[in-house]
């Protein structure tokens, strides 16, 4: 018998719709429930392709004795982390706060009946480990807490009590530093010193991508030639796209690798990864002309428009469970690849599976996940990528999570206006995703966060929504210009400025969860930095110069932690350098623009926007006035370099 859940629209909360648990959304009859009856609440926080999820479900909310425990004892709630970013990023601050550690997903929070946190844990399993606190399972700890809960006990009141009270402290900058260029010495201090040598990356397993990082060095080497920043980029490049974390078959990158050399991945696919690795490697390209990186990023494009879209808008992510075991999908026996090399006449068979990492044993439970070890792609793999292709189509496909979200897909439409500097076809793409997206979820001058495809959204944006459609839309204007896209991405960030900015902070959201914006590039980058990066764009294109001051207080504000730990803030600090050195706008006609759109992408300063005006020249201008002007596309780069 299904629960309250089979009348949401989230996918994840669909997925639990037959658990024996008697689930709630987040609603306030849920709140209620618990105070009337003097019940301990239960959370649950977590997304639709997240492994552990699926585990935690089918281990403890699949379990008749769980549920009748957390039935009789417990309101439970059910929250997906994608749907309510508020909720989540709240509750993780609990986390946090209660362990002096990151949480994770599944997220599980233990509340009073008042809604008062005192206990959270990610991923319990059901029975108990060795008799600890840390090792307690979920059954004993739900039965420990229900107990507490209905004697009142006093010590786990008095502790939900000052968790509430650490939760409600604000704490502001010790005080401001000066912004400087000097910060990327102790940002290049602090990435070496976390640097992987072997395989490149920026931590041991589980390793991350760490785009934000990787997209500052490449900003880093176009301004002071680092050769180390260089390095440090490419070979983390070069050494993901060898397989395994990145698929060689289908396109696109897995979330994350539970190795030191990005082999072996959790192998859901996340939107906003692949959007942020796919203008990471387009923008490597044009800078650095390796085929193999615009090869990477045609084929992120490719994947997440072939598998993961529908009318123009891009689902949010999709599984790495299928048949009921992580990987399934992905990954290759060695006799099905021999036996299909070998009915399509293909010689010295073995060569080619040793070139494509396909060995007996396996790498990765007595299987194989393809991967190219050289780094090199073998002769004939366009055609053996058909073949192998065909292996999986026969298999079933991961679950998709077929949400639509504001943020996401604005990352992935730049993403596209970006490869639309070199190849046409992806630049139309990018502007019919993105007026498929203003049409879904721009609705009566309301912005909202996410929907399924052809529902009708209901959840409100946040301040990354407003933060990367801004941003995107002022790509589109740049790639196009169309002057409608900036008046919009100029609407939509005097909305956010009006809605979550005050004196250099920004709130994340703000109504029934006010929660404070992070500056720190985690799971991706962060809005606020993003809002900075929007502020000097529109100050520049403008010519307005009250969107800087919105830019150098946010900057100000947080410039202690900035200078101190830049490492953790990377976009923040290419901001910071972009506000310090000046944007450089090229002035030219609307044909001159499209036409030489590959050349200018090209041009090694990194911080340059295009205007179309009626100039047949390249007028080049800085902020408050153009100081050059050429009939040669290619002179523009010395013309550029001389202003410093």
């Amino acid at each position: 018998m299904s629960n309250r859940l089979e009348k949401e629209d989230s996918p994840y909360l669909q997925q639990h719709k037959n658990n024996p648990v008697d689930w709630f959304p987040w609603c306030d009859e849920a709140f209620q429930k618990a105070e009337d009856e003097n019940k301990a609440i239960f959370i649950s926080i977590g997304y639709s392709s997240c492994h552990w999820c699926h585990v935690m479900e089918e281990t403890v909310f699949e379990n008749q004795e769980c549920a009748d425990i957390l039935n009789e004892h417990f309101v439970s709630i059910k929250v997906d982390r994608e749907e309510r970013p508020d909720i989540d990023k709240h509750y993780q601050e609990v986390h946090m706060l209660l362990n002096r550690r990151p949480g994770g997903w599944p997220t599980s929070i233990f509340c009073t009946p008042q809604n008062k946190p005192f206990f959270a844990g990610t991923y319990i399993p059901p029975e108990s480990k060795q008799g600890s606190i840390e090792g307690m399972g979920f059954k004993e700890l739900t039965r420990l807490i229900g107990e507490k809960i209905s004697q009142n006990d006093e010590q786990l009141y008095k502790n939900a009590d000052e968790v509430e009270g650490f939760l409600n402290h604000e704490e502001h900058p010790k005080e401001a530093t000066v912004l400087k260029e000097d910060f990327v010495k102790n940002f290049m201090l602090q990435v070496k010193n976390n640097y992987e040598t072997k395989d490149g990356g920026f931590s041991v397993a589980p390793k991350f991508p760490h785009a934000s990082t990787l997209g500052t060095l490449l900003t880093i080497d176009k301004l002071y030639d680092d050769k180390a920043a260089k390095a440090m980029l490419t070979h983390t490049l070069n050494s993901m796209k060898k397989g395994g974390m990145y698929d060689l078959v289908d396109g696109g990158f897995c979330r994350y690798s539970v190795d030191n050399e990005w082999i072996v991945p959790h192998f859901e696919k996340m939107l906003y990864d692949n959007a942020l690795l796919c203008e990471l490697y387009t923008n490597s390209y044009l800078t650095y002309k390796d085929e193999a990186h615009l090869h990477v990023a045609k084929e992120i494009a490719d994947f997440w428009h072939n598998f993961m879209s529908e009318d123009d808008l891009f689902y949010s992510a999709s599984d790495a469970d299928s048949e009921g075991e992580e990987g399934t999908y992905f990954t290759y026996t060695y006799d099905e690849v021999y036996k299909i090399l070998k009915q399509n006449d293909y010689e010295n068979i073995e060569d080619i599976l040793k070139s494509l990492s396909v060995t007996k044993d396996g790498n990765f439970e007595g299987k194989n996940i393809i991967r190219f070890e050289e780094g090199q792609i073998p002769k004939d793999f366009d055609n053996i990528k058909i073949l192998l292709s065909s292996i999986r189509s026969k298999r079933e496909y991961p679950f998709v999570d077929r949400k639509v979200q504001t943020s996401w897909s604005s990352m992935m439409i730049k993403a596209l206006f970006s490869l639309g500097n070199i190849s046409k076809n992806y630049k139309q793409r990018g502007i019919d995703s993105l007026n498929a997206l203003l049409n879904t979820m721009y609705i009566d001058g309301k912005l909202y966060h996410t929907t399924l495809i052809h529902k009708t959204p209901k959840i409100e944006a946040f301040l990354e929504d407003y933060a990367y459609l801004s941003q995107a839309l002022i790509s589109a204007y740049t790639a196009t210009s169309e002057e409608v896209y900036l008046i919009r991405a100029q609407h939509l960030t005097n909305i956010a400025l009006e809605k979550f900015y005050k004196n250099g902070t920004w709130k994340f959201s703000i109504g029934e969860f006010e929660t404070k914006a992070d500056i720190a590039d985690n799971t991706y980058t962060s809005s606020v930095s993003i809002m900075i990066d929007v502020l000097i764009s529109l100050t520049t294109l403008l010519e307005d110069d009250k969107y800087t001051h919105f830019a150098f207080k946010t900057l100000e504000y947080n410039s202690y932690e900035l200078g101190r730990r830049p490492v953790i803030y990377p976009y923040m600090l290419k901001q910071t350098l972009r506000y310090l050195k000046g944007d450089r706008i090229i002035k030219s006609t609307k044909n001159n623009i499209e036409a030489n759109s590959f050349e200018l992408a090209s041009l090694k300063y990194p911080f340059i926007l295009k205007k179309s005006t009626d100039d047949t020249d390249y007028m080049i201008c800085g902020s408050k006035s153009c100081f050059a002007n050429t009939d040669s596309i290619n002179k523009i780069n010395d013309i550029i370099s001389n202003t410093f």
